[in-house]
């Protein structure tokens, strides 16, 4: 679904990523991890058109898509949320919704939002509270409604669970593995929960220094005899 050849990008004059190549398959869930600063949070910027990029390119279903404005890679179907401030904090968790959804048919809408009310239901009692009262793992709920009324096939999160307890970054996580089975979706994950994002994923990326330290199955990085070594900086809590 989606690859990047030999990506170099960053921030005007600040190199960060160098020469990252990656291959993203389609219905899976594929984690990037790394020290602190490594280029993850970047490499999903980098993706959705919001960093410089120098050299390089970014795939998505077979098109290059590495000069396209971001507000036209939500039109294809890409999906990308901060760790912070990724839904409308002054409006209610109804509106958020409905925002999502500005370019559908009434009758879509309506589906496409009894769909994301289906898939986190914790949400419908919240309809008609303002989005910046809910909880840390409400807004992350809501943030991901968001992306599935936009009919958003490949989800990007960064850092989903930050700052939340285990228990809430446990139901993230299941809710993550429900999107790719149940729906269907794609999905790439930055996580600093190592073990935790790990044990959902399909594949797996190590970014050191902004380059490919390993990649291939996220079980496999999980039982390396080195894992600790190789996430050294890490935070590897279940």
């Amino acid at each position: 679904m989606l690859r990047t050849e030999k990506l170099n990008a960053g921030y005007k004059e600040l190199h960060i990523l160098f020469d990252v190549d990656a291959t993203i398959d389609e219905k899976t869930i594929t984690t990037v991890v790394g020290p602190n600063g490594s280029g993850k949070s970047t490499f999903l910027k980098s993706v959705f058109g919001l960093t410089t990029i120098y050299s390089g390119k970014v795939i998505y279903k077979g098109e290059d898509i590495t000069e396209i404005p971001p507000h036209e890679r939500t039109k294809k179907g890409m999906a990308y949320l901060p760790q912070v401030n990724n839904v409308f904090a002054n409006l209610t968790v109804e509106e958020n919704l409905k925002i999502a959804g500005y370019t559908l048919e009434k009758d879509e809408l309506k589906d496409r939002i009894d769909l994301a009310l289906d898939v986190f239901p914790e949400l419908t009692k919240y309809l008609k509270k303002r989005a910046g009262a809910l909880s840390g793992g409400e807004r992350q709920f809501l943030g991901i409604a968001t992306a599935l009324v936009r009919k958003a096939e490949l989800l990007m999160l960064d850092e989903p669970t930050a700052q939340l307890s285990p228990k809430l970054a446990k139901h993230i996580f299941d809710k993550v593995v429900e999107l790719r089975d149940n729906l269907g979706l794609t999905v790439l994950l930055v996580e600093q929960n190592v073990t935790g994002a790990l044990e959902i994923s399909d594949n797996a990326y190590l970014l050191v220094s902004g380059r490919v330290a390993f990649k291939g199955k996220a079980s496999e990085l999980l039982e390396h005899e080195k894992f600790e070594e190789l996430c050294m900086g890490m935070v590897a809590t279940t």
